[in-house]
């Protein structure tokens, strides 16, 4: 092993890094300072750029003189910095979730260690080099040595937080060369197998900064609010780089309107500590994230300013009391996600614009948390966290899930050689992190067993850091185990118990226990992986039901798809085996509520409405009166209008204002809204929005909040439509039978039982169809399952028992006119599945008027056994393709399901066919709209059909059911010569099987008898 082997040795983490602070930049003056931007610090130089690269399969691959001042590295690449050299095109990206890439004997890494050597050069002047001169690396994957000027400065480790190293003995005035060279795998990669793409590079800022010989190397601030949550304490610790005789330090807290709070200035010594009382300061929640700035100034033995450095303060306060989670005295529930840095085009390096994009949205859809999974995010995130206002969980850099595979998921948690780094990393997170009023609480990693070293990093921060609570689950997960899921203790390392994918009904069990003296949250819940995850509704409701279950964190945010290029140029991502790799998890890394682009899913829509802090319940629908209830934990209701509507049949027929004043914070009001429930006729429903009244950083006006709807009407309102009888012409042939009128043509093959033709006023509108359909295109959630979670591939059931296969049989088919206007058609069959002896006796009876409308009525008989569910129970028909403009009466105006139609809500809409689908990643099952009472599919002259019925579901596509189910990626899907036209009377819930438990009991399509109807009629 030569000198700079350090990667294939555990116990060597770093070398010559300096110690961790918290993040923070020092400034010439006020006006500077409080902008919080490095870019306005004289003291801060910003390396980023373009740096000079070469790229090797193998470490000894680059010039072992590489990091020498005068090589000549003209002839090598250059690389963005930051950025991952394999979104820059050296490597593929790989893709695992669990399994490591490489064999599982540690501290070993493989001889082929993919390496990149950059190079950069920056300039110092003399005045520069009279100071010290830090840089900063912000992340690096996942190892790297550093030199400066041909001398070796350090090494360092732990992709996902600071290093830094002092340059002081290294620079000169002019000229300088920084040399690093960065490994894809250390011996801490172990500790880094995080479901996500292996990438690797510099991926964050590199920042060189000057500092003075007397500075402040770091501050602590805590805030502490007394037993009324009333008044509060401000806590500071500064931390001094050296002595400094003669200096002093001023503090003044401002307001946002840059009043003095309070000031003051004392003598510097090395360590010091300060209190100030603050009299009823604002307090900071995610509702009101009410930030003072904190200036702290450095003045030398002559009062001139040596350094400004400026600090947000959120006074606030976490504690953990009577089993409950509190926030400024308030129990609170997590209304979360998972988060990774990751952006398609720029893997983990991201933008600042992305990181309030993401933000925006997570506001704008009513989340108030996030968990960063499954390591610290970019520091800049927290700045924008604390602004914005989210609970964060802030997850340390640390993962070794892989092990589960060779049965010792705890092997290297309860090994001491590896307990130095588990305790490395948290601290450098709590450091660098702890001014953040957003972060309240510290996780010690994701799923990597549990073990002695958890209890070294739980002691460290509780050592270190009082005023915030501990999160992790693999302890939980190990009491719950060994309990049966009847935990009769508490967590030792955690604060709370956390879990991932419970099934509600055990949720339920445990949010129950009230012996219990930590409160539970779901770490991670509601896989959103391709179409769903279903049953947000029945786990906010248990959050609501039972204090002690508070809340939890949807996995994941986005979608991890990496944007490649195509000929068509087409918008096309890459999953795991996209790029070739092996061993990969295939599309498992799609699996967020937001597309690859930040498109927003159709679940991220039912996740909103579910966790809306506006919550509306009937009081008396006689008298119009509904209790509207204030789900904010701090703020009333002051910057929110609301409306009402009462509909008829989709029209308005009245509306109105509601009076939200005196609306406080966890409080409900009753409203009266004046209509005649006797008078509401059939599909009349009465809406309540919600909207913002002032504009937002993520909203402007208008934005709606929350929302919802109620049925109020059952009145049938009788309409007498008189028509002038037509005669009808019935010609029966041996295959085929047609009934034709003055407009109209209908043909029936008696050998299939389907319709070969329907055409009205010369237009062919149905070409082929109906035929009875219990088959969908598959969904992430039907086709995945994890025995781990106690659900198996639904999938699985239905192949098994057939269902795929099923067949129809014409048993014989019955023509009936009773008179010249009208004839009725019956097929007799049976469906049954190839190979299995069960299946449905069916009449289809088609009942033609003269005016070229049909009746379809449907009455189906089990046999057998069979799968205990089936995936829908419809018909489909294919039409013309010119037939693609869409109006319906039914939920919408997005995609909807049995378990996924929160976001959905009863009106009269219209699409396009290509605005009906959703274009998941992995081509599935999508686009159905529910509660359907009528759908007019028209060309673009008008013409068309109408379809009316009890209820039913309709998705209208370019594509067939065959191709969603066999196509890998949704650019791959050909539009087809046909439109796919399914009529459904029944579809099976969504789930969440891709990761957790399957489609809740009330939401299954069982497999038995069943009737319905609809009718078919020209336009």
């Amino acid at each position: 092993m030569n000198k700079y082997e350090e990667f294939k040795i555990q116990e060597t983490i770093e070398l010559n890094r300096e110690a961790e602070h918290a993040y923070f930049f020092s400034y010439d003056n006020l006006d500077s300072a409080l902008t919080y931007q490095n870019n306005y610090s004289s003291k801060v130089t910003s390396l980023n750029g373009r740096w000079k690269f070469r790229y090797s399969e193998y470490p000894s691959g680059i010039q072992s003189s590489f990091q020498e001042k005068d090589f000549d590295d003209t002839e090598w690449d250059s690389i963005t910095v930051p950025s991952n050299w394999q979104m820059e095109g050296y490597e593929n990206p790989h893709y695992t979730n669990v399994q490591y890439p490489f064999p599982v004997d540690p501290p070993k890494i493989p001889s082929k260690n993919p390496t990149g050597a950059y190079r950069k050069m920056f300039t110092l002047s003399k005045a520069d080099i009279t100071e010290r001169t830090i840089i900063r690396f912000e992340g690096v994957d996942s190892a790297f040595h550093l030199w400066v000027n041909g001398h070796f400065v350090g090494y360092g480790t732990g992709s996902r937080t600071a290093s830094e190293y002092d340059l002081s003995d290294y620079v000169v005035e002019g000229q300088n060369h920084l040399a690093v060279k960065v490994y894809k795998y250390n011996a801490q990669s172990y500790l880094e197998d995080q479901d996500m793409w292996w990438l690797s590079g510099i991926f964050r800022d590199v920042l060189l900064i000057r500092k003075p010989f007397v500075s402040i190397d770091d501050i602590s601030i805590q805030t502490d609010l007394d037993d009324q949550y009333k008044d509060s304490e401000l806590n500071i610790h500064i931390m001094m780089s050296n002595q400094a005789v003669g200096y002093t330090i001023a503090y003044t807290l401002f307001d946002t309107e840059n009043n003095v709070i309070v000031s003051d200035e004392e003598a510097v010594t090395q360590d010091i500590s300060k209190t100030f009382k603050i009299k009823n300061p604002k307090k900071w929640s995610a509702e009101n994230p009410y930030l003072y700035n904190l200036i702290i100034e450095l003045k030398d033995h002559q009062g001139t300013i040596v350094e400004v450095i400026p600090n947000r303060v959120g006074f606030r306060k976490i504690e953990l009391k009577d089993g409950l989670i509190l926030i400024n005295g308030q129990h609170i529930i997590f209304k979360g996600v998972n988060r990774h840095d990751f952006h398609p085009e720029l893997g983990r390096a991201i933008p600042v614009e992305t990181m309030i994009e993401d933000l925006n949205l997570m506001k704008a859809h009513n989340i108030n948390s996030i968990r960063t999974s499954h390591y610290p995010s970019d520091p800049v995130f927290y700045d924008l966290c604390d602004q914005y206002g989210f609970y964060v969980i802030d997850e340390t850099d640390l993962e070794t899930h892989g092990f589960v595979l060779v049965d010792n998921w705890s092997q290297l948690s309860q090994d001491d050689s590896w307990k130095a780094a588990y305790v490395d990393r948290i601290k450098r997170m709590v450091e660098r992190d702890k001014n953040h009023p957003s972060v309240v609480i510290w996780s010690l990693g994701n799923e990597s067993g549990f073990g002695s070293n958890h209890q070294a990093m739980a002691d460290w921060v509780r050592s270190h850091d009082p005023t915030r609570l501990l999160h992790y689950e693999g302890e939980t997960r190990e009491i719950l185990e060994r309990t049966k899921y009847e935990p009769q203790e508490l967590n030792q390392t955690a604060d709370m118990f956390s879990t991932m994918y419970t099934d509600v009904e055990t949720m339920e069990k445990l949010g129950k226990r009230t012996d219990l003296k930590q409160p539970h949250i779901l770490c991670e819940y509601a896989h959103a992986m391709g179409n769903g995850p279903g049953a947000f509704k029945e786990y906010v409701d248990l959050f609501y039901n039972y204090p002690r279950l508070q809340g939890g964190f949807v996995w994941e945010w986005i979608d991890h798809g990496i944007k490649i290029d195509r000929a068509d140029g087409k918008e096309a991502f890459a999953y795991g085996g996209d790029f070739g790799e092996k061993p990969h998890d295939s599309n498992f890394v799609i699996d967020g509520l937001v597309m690859p682009n930040r498109t927003p899913s159709p679940a991220l829509l039912d996740y909103k409405k579910a966790i809306q802090p506006i919550h509306v319940r009937i009081n008396n629908l006689e008298k119009g009166k509904f209790e509207i209830e204030n789900r904010y934990d701090f703020i009333d209701l002051s910057h929110v209008y609301g409306i009402w509507e009462v509909q008829t049949q989709g029209n308005i027929i009245n509306s109105g204002e509601l009076d939200l004043t005196d609306i406080a914070a966890s409080k409900v009001k009753v409203i009266e809204i004046p209509f005649n429930l006797k008078d509401m006729e059939k599909d009349s429903y009465v809406t309540l929005k919600f909207l913002q009244k002032y504009p937002t950083k993520w909203a402007e006006v208008g934005h709606e909040i929350a929302w919802e709807q109620f049925e109020v009407g059952t009145r049938e309102k009788k309409v007498f439509i008189q028509k002038e009888p037509k005669r009808v012409t019935v010609i029966d042939e041996d295959n085929f039978v047609s009934v034709s009128g003055d407009d109209f043509v209908w043909s029936m093959d008696k050998r299939t039982g389907r319709i070969n033709q329907y055409e009205v006023t010369g237009e062919v509108i149905i070409q082929n169809g109906p035929k009875h359909n219990y088959w969908r295109a598959l969904t992430d959630n039907d086709r995945l399952g994890l025995e781990e979670f106690g659900t198996f591939p639904v999938v699985d059931t239905w192949i098994k028992a057939g269902v795929d296969l099923i067949q129809e049989r014409i048993n014989g088919i019955v023509i009936k006119q009773t008179d010249e206007t009208s004839v009725n058609i019956e097929v007799d069959s049976t469906l049954a599945p190839a190979v299995y002896n069960w299946g449905f006796h069916v009449n289809t009876t088609y009942s033609i008027a003269s005016d070229g409308s049909f009746d379809v009525e449907v009455q189906a008989e089990k046999y057998g056994k069979g799968s205990e569910t089936l995936p829908k129970i419809g018909m489909q028909m294919n039409l013309s393709n010119q037939f693609n403009q869409v109006k319906w009466f039914g939920n919408g105006p997005g995609e909807s399901y049995p378990d996924v139609q929160l976001a959905s809500r009863v009106g009269i809409y219209a699409k396009s066919v290509d605005d009906l689908f959703t274009p998941y990643i992995m081509p599935q099952e999508n686009g159905n709209r529910s509660e359907t009472r009528w759908v007019e599919i028209r060309n673009n002259r008008g013409c068309g059909i109408k379809i009316s019925g009890t209820r039913f579901n309709f998705s209208l596509r370019s594509y067939s059911t065959e191709q969603l189910d066999h196509k890998l990626h949704h650019v791959e899907l050909e539009k087809e010569d046909s439109l796919e036209l399914n009529i459904d009377h029944q579809l099976n819930g969504i789930g969440s099987a891709s990761c957790g438990p399957g489609v809740l009991n009330q939401y299954q399509l069982l497999n038995k008898s069943y009737q319905y109807s609809y009718k078919v009629s020209p336009i």
